[in-house]
């Protein structure tokens, strides 16, 4: 289960207003990370999501000190991450808030009709697919550790 995560942005602040206002949850600055903030889902979990600016990363810590914020090098305007969130919302509402913000926002569905998401790009450089209810009800039908086994048998035997 997945408690929190962050994500780069270039907006922070506007970021995590957008991702707090699907889920119907609120934004607020997020001290632990200079200049960050985080879309509070008020879940029974504590979900959040960290936006951090673009232009810093997270290196290690030495010795026995946590982790720290540091400046990008070498930063790309694209990545492999991304999260899959569910939403209180319906479809037309989220289409909506990404043709608001001028982000791509599209419904598609994953693998051999396995379940339905909205692709919602912040930014334009980073996705998250957005589950509606039903879409909820599609992913946890499929996403079963049988499904898995059988999904990850079709990629050994290509």
């Amino acid at each position: 289960m997945i408690f929190h995560a962050s994500m780069p942005s270039r907006h922070p602040a506007h970021v995590a207003r957008v991702l707090a206002e699907i889920w119907g949850g609120f934004a607020a600055p997020f001290p632990s990370f200079p200049d960050s903030w985080m879309a509070v889902a008020g879940d029974e979990r504590g979900t959040i999501i960290e936006t951090y600016p673009c232009d810093r990363v997270i290196t290690p810590g030495a010795g026995s000190d946590s982790f720290m914020p540091g400046d990008a090098q070498d930063s790309s305007h694209y990545s492999a991450f991304h999260m899959a969130v569910g939403t209180p919302l319906t479809t037309e509402q989220v289409l909506a808030i990404g043709a608001r913000e001028g982000w791509r926002t599209l419904r598609c569905t994953r693998g051999d009709n396995f379940f339905d998401v909205i692709e919602f790009w912040v930014e334009n450089t980073t996705m998250i697919e957005v589950l509606t209810e039903d879409m909820q009800t599609q992913y946890r039908s499929f996403a079963t550790p049988a499904n898995f086994r059988a999904f990850a048998a079709t990629q050994q035997q290509a």
